[in-house]
């Protein structure tokens, strides 16, 4: 076990519930690999009790407060990033749980490039935790997936950090990143295992997911499209065969997903069955997320939110770099 004197890992958290005993561990653990800051948005007496049980070298301070139109984890992110000091950066929900020899690799990767996007796999897997991982795998097949933990150098980024007034943060700071000339890894080869959300909030994450789209607008549109093309193919064509088709499609990209930078060593052979329920989910929660751009913006811990994220000409605009 070796530690990481130049790395801090920035763990913003939220919940009505004190951190559990396998959380606790995972904490335990991880302050002998890095300097470690938890940023706890929690409720005071919350707060208090997460004080009494972390480690006493775990750096614990409270969150900013929520502000209208804010998101709640990137303001917890800069708030991580205000006060520690250390180049290399370990971004990570509450949900994530990194091993000491993937993280060191993570660690080494950023002597080549600025940011390292690596690849969430959940265990265990429940049913919910099982359809979304079709997500990761289609995913992965497009391009790659988007974890819940990222590691950056911190001189890629602006002082302040980035934008706190998106829902789609993790592609927020990618862009961010590579607007201003840094270079982002998409490591799909480098596993980190993640704890499946309880069923209500996976059902809570659908929606929000869809509206990630929204930054991206090629696949919005792909997305879009993907019902009124069904529909229309199956009037003309029939259902049944229609319907064979698209699930067929759908395995087989979730499949080849499965398959890429050794995959298949970590998601179960019949992980990619479940990618023509995620495509349906999608096709509908496109519609949905639609409806919310036009009223608003999409609900978000008590706020609503109404840009997925900046785009990249957006950015490098701010940056001087775009007339």
């Amino acid at each position: 076990m070796t530690h990481h004197p130049d790395a801090v890992y920035v763990l913003p958290r939220r919940s009505d519930d004190p951190l559990g005993t396998e959380a606790l561990t995972y904490i335990v653990g991880l302050v002998r690999e890095v300097t470690v800051v938890l940023v706890d948005g929690s409720p005071a007496h919350v707060r208090e009790r997460n004080a009494q049980v972390l480690p006493r070298d775990v750096v614990h301070v409270a969150a900013p407060e929520p502000r209208a139109g804010s998101n709640g984890k990137v303001l917890g992110v800069r708030r991580g990033l205000e006060v520690s000091h250390h180049p290399l950066v370990v971004v990570a929900d509450d949900d994530v749980r990194w091993e000491p020899a993937t993280l060191a690799r993570a660690l080494r990767l950023l002597d080549e490039v600025d940011l390292v996007r690596p690849q969430n796999v959940f265990h265990p897997l429940p049913w919910h935790a099982r359809w979304d991982t079709a997500r990761s795998l289609v995913n992965r097949a497009l391009g790659g997936d988007w974890p819940g933990t990222l590691v950056v150098r911190r001189d890629a980024l602006p002082v302040h950090g980035y934008a706190d007034h998106v829902l789609f943060e993790n592609l927020e700071m990618v862009r961010t990143v590579q607007a201003r000339g840094g270079a982002a890894h998409v490591a799909r080869d480098l596993v980190v295992r993640r704890v499946p959300p309880t069923p209500r909030r996976f059902a809570e994450q659908r929606l929000r997911q869809a509206y990630d789209s929204h930054a991206q607008p090629a696949r919005l549109l792909a997305e879009l499209a993907a019902a009124p093309l069904l529909v229309a193919a199956a009037r003309r064509y029939g259902a049944v065969r229609v319907a064979a088709v698209a699930v067929a499609v759908a395995v087989t990209v979730a499949e080849v997903g499965r398959r890429r930078d050794g995959g298949a060593r970590h998601f179960p052979a019949t992980s990619a069955a479940w990618a023509p329920a995620w495509v349906v989910e999608r096709a509908v929660c496109s519609w949905l997320a639609l409806g919310y751009r036009f009223s608003g913006g999409v609900p978000y811990a008590g706020t609503r939110l109404r840009a997925a994220a900046s785009s990249p000409r957006r950015l490098r605009r701010g940056l001087g770099l775009v007339a």
